[in-house]
Parts: C-alpha cells; structure tokens; sequence
C-alpha cells in the first residue's frame, strides 16, 4: 500500500526553507495531570490516534519542486522530556517524524515542527492523545468535541484542507509596513532558550482588562507594548525611535468556519509610533483593541490570504527547484517576514475540557519559540482558573520578563513565576 502524502500549507511552505538551529520552528503544548504519566499507556494512546490525525503522523520529505509530507508507518516513540523546550527539529528528524510526543512525572507534552499545524492544531492533537491515554489508563468514556477528537472515528477530509487556498480574495493586500523596533541582547550560545512561566488567577486578570474595557489578549498586547517603549525610552530619543507593535497570531478558523487542522491563521502587526507622542496605558490598549476590530474581518484577512497565496501561483516560481524556492523564500522572509513587529503574543484563549478530563488535568501550557529576528516571544493559555504566560528568549537579558511581570503584580494580578 503506497503511503499518504501532502502538499504544505501556504503557511507551512515557509518553514523548511528558513529552518536553523536558531529558529526551531517548533512550538509545544502540554498538559500536566494529577498523576505520574505511564509511559507503556501513552505510547498505545499515541497508536491509537495515528489512523485519526493522519496529517500529524508525517515525514517532512524534500522533492525536485517541492517539499511534501508523507505519512510514517509507525508512531513517534515517546520519550522522557529532555534538555530545555524546542530543542531545535533537525533536518534528520523532520525527515523520520515531525511530532514529537514527550512526558516527564505528571506531563504530556507535544512538540510539532510547525509545518504540521499551528497553535489551535496542536492544542487539539494534544487534548485528543491526553483524552485517549486517561480513557486507557482509567477506563474512561472521554465525549468529542471541538478540541476533543475520537481515536476510532475517521477524519474529515476538511481537517487536511489548504484553507487558505480555499478563501483567498481575487485582490492580494499590501503587506508593505515599516520597520518596527527590535529587542536585543546577548545571544546564547548552541541554542539554549531561557522559559520564565508566570501564572495567574484568570478572573482577576479578566477583572483587570475589563477595567480598560478590552478583551484579556488586547490588554496583555497593550502591556506589552507599554514595556517595550520603556526600554526603547532608555536607549533613544523619541524623535529616533521606531514604531512598537506586537505582532499578534489570528485563528482564522471561526473567521471562516474552517475545521482544518493544518496551519491557518495571520498575523497583525498592532501598535503605536512613540515619534507622535506618549500613550499611556489605557490609549494603549483602546489603539490596539481598535485596530483589531478593524483588520480582523474576512474581507481584510483575505486580501492578506491572497498575498500569500498568489505567489505560489507564478509559473517560473512553481516550476523553479527546491532549492531556489528556498533562496527565494528565505530571502522574501528575511527582508519582510518580521519588519513590522517586536514580539510575537499568541494567546489560545480559555480552554474548556469535559469533566471527565477536567478532573484529572491540573494545567496547560503553550509555548512558542523565539522568531528569525524576535529574540523574545509570548504565549497565553487559561483553563481551570489559571492563566499561564511563558516568555521565551534566546538571549541572556530578562529585562522584559521582569517588567512585564512587575506590571502585572503592580496592578494587582498575583503572579506565581517559574524558570528553566
């Protein structure tokens, strides 16, 4: 029998082309239970799901025009949780599995080179194969649902969809913008990536973005913003600064009504010029929150889906090999993909799970790596009461973790912090 394969995504195509030991490209979701993990019973939970998530289960496999994945025979082995997150997904791995499954005491944790899926694909994978272990392990009957898959049922020919091919505009919008300042530091040598995780009660950081009446993600962006115009105040006069914006992930999925799997959100680059004048806190996160509300439409997101996708279509592009696609796209990436944000916070919003998991899973975390040219980068997820905040960095200086945090704590928010 001849094995399944797929083409990437339109977001997926960018990765192996830009791929290096300084971008791992890799992203983590992880969920801590009540209870040691039994490795022998996780292992069966993940053979059990490989009929189901067949677009997780691949090999990344470089043609003469372009890269496909194809499917693996056999699940990833588990393996004990080692070393320090995102380790970086070497050609030699991607080329044998792109998952890794991972435990450690009372955690699962999933590793996807980011080909695969994005931060809502991999959530889904992660809770179906947490959902799946607990049935075997506890005798449970977990029920499906959004971000619950059964392992016996059959996928759905949407969840493998391209959708961004699917609702492309006739018109690409520009994505022209200027160059936005950029955090820097002292890199750390081989690879290494420092993790400072706060945790927080979700209804008093709630209670706190209502009080500047946004959502929890547009005042968490506002925050931000505020703290980086801090320490660009340190190292400039305002009239020599750049423009601060977060670059915040959209799933575009309710957007559109998409059930795919794969790779489909945008990113928007919100934010303010400090050359025009301070903003305080509360200016800050009303621009944002607007700014949101106005890109954050179908019609603006596929003129951005169009920008991406049509290139693709130029018939010298797709007939050229590999390996000037990659220059190419390496190129493009390097001189646009990152101008117009400092850092990346990619909130997945609050997780609910069905009480039958939700009794015996203590926490989730979601971590995202370091950028091409972001050295430091944010991801949020809230279940159970709790909200978790993990700040990577690939540099040496933690100023924006203590600002950031001490804001929070200033404000009123408790905040239980956590390190590698």
């Amino acid at each position: 029998m001849s094995k399944r394969w797929f083409r990437l995504d339109t977001a997926g195509l960018i990765f192996p082309a830009v791929a290096h030991s300084d971008w791992a490209n890799v992203f983590r979701f992880s969920a801590t239970l009540k209870e040691p993990v039994d490795p022998k019973i996780l292992q069966q939970a993940a053979d059990d799901l490989r009929s189901r998530f067949p677009s997780f289960y691949v090999r990344l496999k470089r043609g003469l025009f372009w890269y496909t994945l194809q499917e693996v025979r056999k699940s990833p082995q588990i393996r004990e949780d080692y070393a320090y997150p995102l380790t970086f997904m070497g050609r030699r791995e991607r080329q044998t599995c792109c998952l890794r499954i991972l435990y450690y005491r009372n955690r699962i944790a999933v590793e996807c080179f980011h080909s695969l899926s994005d931060g809502r694909g991999g959530s889904v994978y992660l809770l179906s194969l947490t959902a799946r272990y607990l049935e075997r392990k506890y005798g449970l009957s977990v029920p499906a649902g959004p971000l619950v898959l059964k392992a016996g049922d059959p996928p759905s020919p949407e969840e493998t969809e391209d959708s961004f091919l699917k609702n492309a505009a006739p018109a690409a919008a520009s994505r022209g913008e200027p160059r936005a300042y950029r955090l820097h530091g002292h890199r750390e040598i081989r690879g290494f990536r420092h993790l400072t995780t706060g945790i927080l009660p979700t209804d008093e950081l709630l209670s706190l973005a209502h009080r500047y009446q946004v959502s929890v993600t547009c005042f968490l962006a506002g925050l931000m913003a505020r703290c980086i115009m801090d320490m660009q105040d340190q190292e400039a006069p305002r009239k020599h600064q750049r423009p601060v914006r977060i670059t915040l992930p959209v799933d575009l999925r309710r957007l559109y009504g998409s059930r795919t799997l794969r790779n489909f959100s945008l990113v928007l680059n919100l934010g303010v010029d400090p050359r025009f004048g301070d903003y305080s806190l509360q200016e800050l996160c009303t621009v944002i929150s607007h700014q949101l509300a106005a890109e954050n439409t179908p019609q603006h997101m596929a003129g951005i889906i169009a920008s991406n996708v049509q290139p693709q279509q130029i018939l010298a592009l797709r007939l050229a090999p590999v390996g000037i696609k990659n220059a190419v796209m390496r190129l493009v990436y390097r001189r646009a993909g990152e101008c117009g944000g400092c850092i990346n916070l990619s909130n997945l919003g609050l997780v609910r799970l069905p009480a039958e998991m939700a009794e015996r899973v203590e926490l989730l975390e979601f971590i995202i790596g370091p950028q091409l040219s972001y050295p430091n980068n944010c991801s949020v997820v809230s279940y159970g009461g709790k909200t978790v905040i993990s700040m990577i960095r690939n540099i040496r200086e933690s100023e924006l973790e203590r600002r950031f945090f001490s804001a929070l704590v200033a404000r009123g928010v408790p905040v239980a912090i956590e390190s590698n």
